[in-house]
């Protein structure tokens, strides 16, 4: 199986296509038709539903998609950081959970861009759990997860800081006028919750086994989201504080009473061998949070 055979069958599922993705890529399309029918043999499957003006993929041809642009996406980050310029040049995949702390890694990004002007940071937010997922298949460099959290396999290094739990409300909400949310006040609420791995685990660690009786309506992925379902009444989010900015609008966040916090971790899989413009910026890190690698 080719790269230039996977850049083809890309090409063919943006544009939905085969003509235009011809055009696109300056080959023939008998070239790119042949080559398709030559992967769906290797394969052993049927990547396209055939027949219609624009060609839709099968459910083995949709899964194929995703995996062939991880590949693809891949492929380009190892070429970048091997053709490197002496001042070190590449990129650096990071994967980060949503919080107050990232501030430290854009402001050790900004640095980095001091000395290595040419390097490119790419940030993807997401979940532990792809996070996981992610560094373990070599795409991202590094993650930034939420404490706490199993890192058994990885190095980490704590990041500065700490976030406060507590309940994003809209400014209706008889909670929005409290100082502080507790367990009384959550058996009431319709809840949207994170739909990380561990989080029931962290509830119920808080609230002494009571989360499984809590009233959970939506989950969300991206805090973003989930302030808009609140916005719209659906619920009230258990989410860390800072993330939405609430001033000028419809939205409070009102903290949990016991205070509960998370701090985060940068994480990178346990004896992983990092590219130079990685390995500057752990470097970098290290250096203005003033804590020695692992």
């Amino acid at each position: 199986m080719e790269l230039r055979v996977l850049r083809y069958f890309q090409a063919v599922v943006q544009e939905r296509n085969i003509s235009r993705a011809a055009l696109r890529l300056h080959v023939s399309q008998p070239t790119i038709s042949r080559q398709l029918h030559d992967l769906e043999t290797e394969l052993g499957i049927v990547l396209f539903e055939r027949g219609s003006r624009n060609i839709q993929l099968t459910d083995s041809g949709d899964y194929f998609a995703n995996q062939v642009n991880q590949i693809l996406a891949l492929t380009d980050k190892t070429l970048a950081n091997i053709h490197e310029e002496q001042d070190i040049s590449g990129n650096i995949v990071i994967g980060s959970a949503e919080a107050c702390s990232f501030l430290t890694i854009a402001q050790t990004i900004n640095e980095l861009q001091k000395h290595y002007p040419h390097i490119q940071t790419d940030i993807i937010s997401t979940n532990a759990d792809q996070i996981r997922t992610n560094i373990k298949s070599g795409y991202y460099d590094f993650g930034i997860v939420m404490e706490p959290g199993d890192k058994t396999g990885y190095d980490f290094m704590r990041l500065p800081g700490e976030s406060r739990w507590g309940l994003l409300v809209t400014n209706h909400s008889p909670l929005a006028t409290k100082d502080h949310v507790d367990l009384t006040d959550l058996a009431h609420e319709k809840l949207i919750i994170s739909s990380q791995h561990g989080m029931t685990e962290l509830l119920n660690d808080w609230l002494g086994g009571s989360a499984t009786k809590m009233n959970v309506v939506a989950t969300y992925n991206l805090l973003y989201n989930a302030s808009l379902m609140v916005a719209a009444g659906v619920g009230s989010a258990l989410c860390i504080d800072g993330i939405v900015n609430t001033n000028q609008s419809d939205l409070t966040f009102v903290p949990f009473a016991p205070r509960l916090t998370a701090s985060t971790s940068l994480v990178w899989h346990h004896g992983q061998r990092h590219s130079a413009a990685a390995e500057a910026f752990l470097k970098q890190l290290s250096a203005d949070i003033n804590q020695p690698l692992p």
